[in-house]
C-alpha cells in the first residue's frame, strides 16, 4: 500500500473492529427472555441468586448487586463514615468515577503519581499524602494489574485508614492466588458494557464486615428495613419501614440473569484474554515503537480487562494514531487522561502537571487496543499490521 486509510489508502479491513464489545450468545439471551416472562423483572431471585454465585466466585460471602461501581464506591465511602474535611487518596490515572465519589461525599480526593511500569499508583509515594485528615484510601486496579496489595495493607495497618479496592477492571484479578476483594474492606466491580463480564449496566459491592454489610444492603435500596421484592412474593404482603434515607441503587433480575450466564463463563472468557494478550506482547515485541504496559506474572493474576500500549516515538502523536487506527477500521480508547490535567480538579484544587510528572507523560502516549471474548488471531494480526503501517508512513513523512 503506498498510503495508510487517514490519507486516502485502503484500510486494514473492510468491518469496523469495535473496542470493548461484549459477547453476548444465545443462552444469555433465553435467560433475559425467561426473566422478562416469569413477572419478576426488577429486583428479585435473580438478583439473589447472581450475588450468591458471584460470593462463590470471589470468596466473600457479603455482596450487594447495585446498578454500578460507582455506586458501590460512594456506598463504600458513606458505610466507612467519610465526610467533611476528610481526604480520601487515590491515583490519578483512572475513570473519574473513583474521584466524583469522594466529592459527592463532601471529602477531598488526594491523587498519588503512578509507575510507568503498570500504570498503578505508586504506593512509594502514598505515605507522603497522609495528614491527619486521611481516612481511606482508594486502589484502583489498573487495566485488571494488582496493585501492590503488600505495601498497601502495611500503610492502612500503619495509619488506620480504611481500604476501599476499586475493582472496575478486576474481577478475575488475583494476589498470591486470592482475588482482590479478600484484601481491605470494601471492593466495588463493575459489569458495565466493555467489561470481561456484563450486566449491561451493574455493579457489586464486597462488604467485609458483617454490620455493614447489613446496612449496606438497606441503604442501597431506599432505606427500607427488608428486600423490597419479598413484599410481593409468595411469602405475603408484610409492612416495611424505612430506618434511614437510602439510595436507589438497586440490580434488577433483567440484569441479573444476563450476569448469572455470564458468569458461568468468566475462566473460558479469562483464558481467551490471556492467550490474546501474550499474542499481543509477542508480535509488539518487534515493534520499537511502542510498547505494552507490564502484564506481571510474579504474586498476581491479571484479568486483561484492558490492552494498553505506549506510544513511545515522540514523532508519532498519539492522537494521531488513534485517528489513524479509526480509518483503518480499528476501534481504540484512552484509559485515561489523569484526573489532575481534568478541568475539574485541576482549577479547584490548583494541581499542576509537574507534580506528577509521570502520570503527565504517560496520559499523552496511553492508548488501548482491543482484547476480549470476541477478538480472534485475525483481529491480533490486522490491529498489529495497522499499527506498524501508521508508524511506517507517518516516520517516512516526518524524515
Amino acid at each position: 500500500m503506498d498510503k495508510i486509510a487517514l490519507e486516502g489508502g485502503k484500510p486494514q479491513r473492510e468491518d469496523f473492529l469495535v473496542f470493548g464489545k461484549p459477547r453476548i450468545e444465545e443462552d444469555e439471551i433465553e435467560e433475559v427472555v425467561k426473566t422478562l416472562r416469569s413477572g419478576w423483572i426488577s429486583t428479585g431471585p435473580r438478583v439473589k441468586e447472581f450475588e450468591e454465585r458471584f460470593s462463590e466466585y470471589v470468596g466473600i460471602k457479603n455482596c450487594i448487586a447495585l446498578n454500578s461501581c460507582t455506586a458501590g464506591l460512594f456506598l463504600a465511602l458513606f458505610l466507612a463514615g467519610i465526610k467533611g474535611k476528610d481526604e480520601v487518596i487515590t491515583t490519578t490515572l483512572t475513570f473519574a468515577s473513583s474521584a466524583n465519589v469522594i466529592e459527592h461525599c463532601g471529602a477531598k480526593p488526594v491523587f498519588v503519581d503512578i509507575k510507568e511500569s503498570d500504570l498503578n499508583f505508586d504506593e512509594d509515594l502514598i505515605e507522603s499524602k497522609i495528614n491527619e485528615n486521611t481516612k481511606a484510601i482508594i486502589s484502583v486496579h489498573m487495566a485488571g494489574n494488582s496493585c501492590n496489595i503488600e505495601k498497601i495493607s502495611t500503610i492502612v495497618k500503619k495509619y488506620n485508614l480504611i481500604w476501599i479496592n476499586d475493582t472496575a477492571h478486576a474481577i478475575e484479578t488475583e494476589w498470591d492466588g486470592k482475588k482482590i476483594s479478600h484484601y481491605g474492606d470494601f471492593s466495588s466491580y463493575s459489569f458495565y458494557a466493555t467489561k470481561n463480564i456484563t450486566t449491561a449496566e451493574g455493579g457489586m459491592l464486597v462488604v467485609k464486615d458483617d454490620n455493614l454489610y447489613a446496612r449496606g444492603r438497606i441503604l442501597s435500596l431506599h432505606g427500607i428495613s427488608r428486600d423490597a421484592w419479598k413484599r410481593y412474593s409468595s411469602e405475603g404482603f408484610k409492612h416495611y419501614e424505612v430506618v434511614e434515607p437510602g439510595f436507589k441503587y438497586n440490580m434488577t433480575d433483567i440484569q441479573a440473569a444476563l450476569g448469572i450466564k455470564q458468569l458461568e463463563k468468566i475462566e473460558k472468557y479469562w483464558k481467551i484474554r490471556n492467550e490474546i494478550a501474550n499474542m499481543y506482547i509477542k508480535k509488539f515485541s518487534e515493534v520499537e515503537e511502542v510498547e505494552p504496559i507490564e502484564y506481571s506474572f510474579d504474586r498476581r493474576r491479571p484479568s486483561y480487562h484492558l490492552f494498553i500500549l505506549k506510544l513511545i516515538d515522540n514523532s508519532i502523536s498519539r492522537d494521531f494514531m488513534m485517528d489513524a487506527l479509526k480509518h483503518e477500521n480499528i476501534g481504540t480508547g484512552i484509559h485515561y487522561l489523569p484526573l489532575h490535567m481534568q478541568r475539574y480538579y485541576k482549577e479547584k484544587y490548583s494541581l499542576k502537571e509537574d507534580n506528577f510528572p509521570i502520570a503527565t507523560k504517560i496520559g499523552k502516549q496511553i492508548f488501548s487496543v482491543p482484547i476480549g471474548a470476541n477478538i480472534t488471531e485475525k483481529d491480533v494480526n490486522d490491529v498489529v499490521c495497522a499499527i506498524k503501517k501508521i508508524i511506517y508512513f507517518a516516520k517516512k513523512k516526518v524524515f
